[in-house]
């Protein structure tokens, strides 16, 4: 009731109409958001790729397995 009663004043309802303007300028906004936040993942999962492909991680995982074993068992 009280939302109707200031819808009832000018200056609120010219309020309300500019705030869903702008929200409805905004709705095109998240999909380019995230498109370029996809683009950032995809770019990181990549490096991260090239990174953990490379023989010096290789080597140094395959130790740290190994130390693992080694103390468990």
């Amino acid at each position: 009731m009280r939302f109707m009663a200031k819808l009832a004043r000018p200056w609120a309802r010219t309020a309300v109409v500019r705030r869903w303007r702008s929200e409805a300028r905004d709705l095109g906004m998240s999909t380019a958001e995230y498109a370029v936040g996809m683009l950032a993942a995809v770019a990181f999962a990549g490096v991260l790729l090239k990174v953990m492909t490379g023989s010096d991680v290789k080597g140094l995982l395959l130790a740290a397995v190994k130390n693992a074993l080694q103390q468990v068992g």
